[in-house]
This record gives structure tokens, sequence and C-alpha cells, in this order.
């Protein structure tokens, strides 16, 4: 089996050139700084390097710890600290200081804490807009156990992007994304309408862990189903040998043919590519979705 872990054996699509060092190491110390995590870091996103030269990164609110710990993910399993209560102060401060347009903001699992963290997802959405007025702001959400309460707490706070990603097809849930349930996933998309009709709703997959096309185009027609306005799809890279191990590398080609049969499923934005993850160029997404309501 292929492991993802490792550039000399991928694929030449997914050679990718050196990242600006000098970008790379401002953004992070200014991160560290504020003592504030990323997901771009944390999770060994692939496009940290051209995302921190654009000047741009997702911030990880609620620690780097997660009480999951999902086999297709880096970001560290275990207990975390409590929650930091001037985090998104800092992080508001931290996207007005680098003159952010559009902030993403995602988080850990937070099955220990009884509003699943959707208390601090809010009120870092609305430091973001008390300090940045102009900034629209993206939220990626865990599945906060279903509860459409704390879904509401979340889109009271005015985010224009609500996301929440599938991750993989129903089959493999239990192997792969545990402590999830496909049909609670789903179900969380589908509410996002539900709760902020003006939100723009958004959700991806992962390819590569062995999933048939069959799997895959029933993932993309239940999305719809749940009316997801914009879809990522990107290539599965294990971060180590000790996760799920890459089944296949998705050749380019591919991802194109599933973009534009997703597009014609009725997707407003469709990212899709090898290398595309949640939050890449999310503004994009945004500023698509927005052309298309006529805004």
């Amino acid at each position: 089996m292929a492991q993802g872990g490792t550039p000399h054996n991928r694929p030449a699509w997914l050679v990718q050139k050196v990242p600006d060092q000098d970008s790379l190491r401002r953004m992070r110390s200014l991160m560290e700084g504020r003592a504030l995590n990323t997901v771009c870091v944390e999770a060994q996103c692939p496009n940290q390097g051209e995302c921190f030269s654009c000047g741009t990164a997702t911030f990880l609110i609620l620690g780097d710890i997660c009480t999951r710990g999902c086999r297709f993910c880096a970001v560290k399993g275990g207990r975390p600290a409590p929650a930091d209560p001037q985090e998104p102060l800092r992080l508001a401060q931290t996207a007005a200081e680098l003159g952010l347009k559009h902030v993403v903001i995602t988080s850990v699992t937070r099955d220990d804490l009884p509003d699943q963290g959707a208390g601090q997802f809010a009120e870092a959405v609305r430091q973001v807009k008390k300090l940045s007025p102009n900034t629209s702001v993206e939220v990626l959400i865990p599945d906060f156990q279903g509860r459409v309460d704390l879904l509401d707490m979340v889109a009271q706070a005015g985010p224009e992007v609500i996301a929440h990603n599938l991750e993989t097809v129903p089959r493999f849930y239990g192997p792969v994304r545990r402590g999830a349930i496909y049909q609670r996933s789903l179900e969380v998309v589908a509410k996002v309408k539900q709760v902020a009709p003006k939100a723009a709703s958004k959700s991806g997959i992962m390819l590569g862990l062995g999933e048939t096309r069959d799997e895959v185009l029933g993932v993309l027609a239940d999305l719809r189903g749940a009316d997801c306005d914009i879809l990522t799809l990107g290539q599965y890279l294990a971060p180590s040998t000790a996760h799920a191990p890459v089944e296949r590398f998705v050749p380019p080609e591919e991802f194109e043919e599933l973009k534009r049969q997703a597009l014609a499923m009725g997707f407003k934005y469709v990212a899709s590519s090898p290398y595309v993850r949640s939050s890449y160029r999310a503004d994009r997404a945004w500023r698509a979705v927005q052309e298309a309501a006529g805004a």
C-alpha cells in the first residue's frame, strides 16, 4: 500500500515547489507570539507555504488536542486543556493586524465541553467582526454531536460561511472517522440553511482511502440533497505510517471530471484537485457564491 507521509513515493503531480521560508517563519512567529494555533501547521496542510506567502491562515481554536483522534488526521488526540476565554480576542487582533479579508476559524473536536466549543466559535466570530467589520468569516465546525442549538449559537454570531466536512464515504466512518456518524454529519450540513438562511454551506471529502467512484458520487448527491453550496475534493495524504494508509493517488484529470459532475449537480463552487483542502483559498469560494447570488 502506498503511504502519503513521504514525498519520494508520490506521483509527479503531488510534488510541490519549496515554499517561501521567510513567509512561513513570519506567520508562525506571529501565531506563536499570540499563543494561537493554525490548522495549517497542526494538520500538516500541504498548502501552508502558498497560503502563508499570501498572508492568510486558518485559525485553530480550543487548543491543539482533539478528543477523538481520527485515523486520517495529524492533529493530536488526547485530553485537552480548558478553553482559553481570551483566545477569541487574540485571534481577532491577529486577523486585524494581518489585514485579512476572509478569516477561517476551525477547531479540534471538544466532546469534553458542555457546549462542544460552540460558544468559543461564536465569540471568535463576534470579535473578528468587531475589529474587522469588512472581513467575511468562515467557520469549519465539528459535528457538535448533532445539537442544533449549538449550531444555532454559532450561526447567530453571523459567519458568512458555515462548513462541516463529511471527510469520507459512509463505509469508512467506523475504521477511519472515529466517534463520527455519517448521517449526523450530513444533517449538520443540512441544518445550516435552517439556522442561517443567508449563510453559504460548505463540506468536503478526501479521496484515496479506497472509496469507489459510485460511493463518491453518492456522497455528492447526499450533499446536494442537504442544499450544500460549496464542495471541496482533495487527495488524502497519510500524516504517518500510524495513520490510515493511502490506497490510491487520484490523478488530476479524475478530480477535474468530478468537479464537472459536481457543478452539474448544482454546487455553486467546487474546488477539486489533489492538493485542495477545505480551507484552501476559501475567499474564492465565498466570492463565487456572492456572484452567483448577484451580490
